[in-house]
């Protein structure tokens, strides 16, 4: 029989996220040092990549960042994601991903760090993720990651696995027993913005 779900408080769940993302950091720090990889100088930014996240858990958190800013940096991150979702419609005959710089992003730095999502956090260094049925798939890293890793013979790897189940946890613990009656979120970050916080966020809590 599966276990119960539990529902917590909102401020004690986004403090049980902080501290997931705190961990994610360390992981990845020791990965990118081992592989002596820095994003410094980089001619790229992983900003315009198109991301899809899934768990309200994290909606919710960035969104409370975002009511946190300045009035007038909220209402033009907005408006920059009313722009890209535009946009990311634009061309459905397309068989590419859109390339959009994301609409938190001023000058080359993210204005919401300390909310980014948990994507945002771990793009980058060469990872895996093995899924409850046992199946795992590999992401090898950015282009200047790979670059790094191509004549090593043994790449060091940040696991997301654990990663993965802890932030289900928290989404489950966050939403509540309905969970098992809702949708999937599959969201860019953009759509997340235009649609709003998502319900029962707690971010007044």
């Amino acid at each position: 029989m599966a276990a119960k779900i539990k529902k917590m408080m909102p401020r004690v769940v986004f403090h049980k996220l902080q501290k997931l993302y705190s961990d994610m950091q360390a992981s990845y720090d020791q990965v990118a040092s081992e592989l002596d990889f820095t994003c410094k100088g980089c001619p790229d930014n992983c900003c315009n990549s198109f991301f899809r996240h899934h768990t309200r858990v994290e909606w919710a958190y960035f969104w409370k960042g975002l009511l946190q800013c300045h009035s007038e940096i909220r209402l033009e991150i907005i408006r920059r994601a009313e722009a890209y979702v535009q946009q990311m419609h634009a061309n459905p005959s397309l068989d590419r991903d859109p390339l959009i710089m994301c609409p938190v992003n001023f000058d080359g730095w993210c204005v919401l760090y300390q909310h980014r999502l948990m994507i945002c956090r771990l793009h980058g260094v060469p990872s895996t993720h093995t899924a409850p049925g046992g199946r795992s798939r590999a992401f090898p890293g950015c282009f200047r990651c790979r670059e790094k890793t191509e004549n090593l013979t043994q790449v060091p790897t940040l696991d997301r696995t654990r990663f993965y189940h802890q932030l289900a946890w928290l989404e489950q613990s966050y939403v509540g027993p309905r969970i098992v009656k809702m949708d999937k979120v599959n969201l860019t970050l953009a759509e997340m913005i235009v649609h709003g916080p998502p319900f029962n966020s707690g971010l007044k809590d």
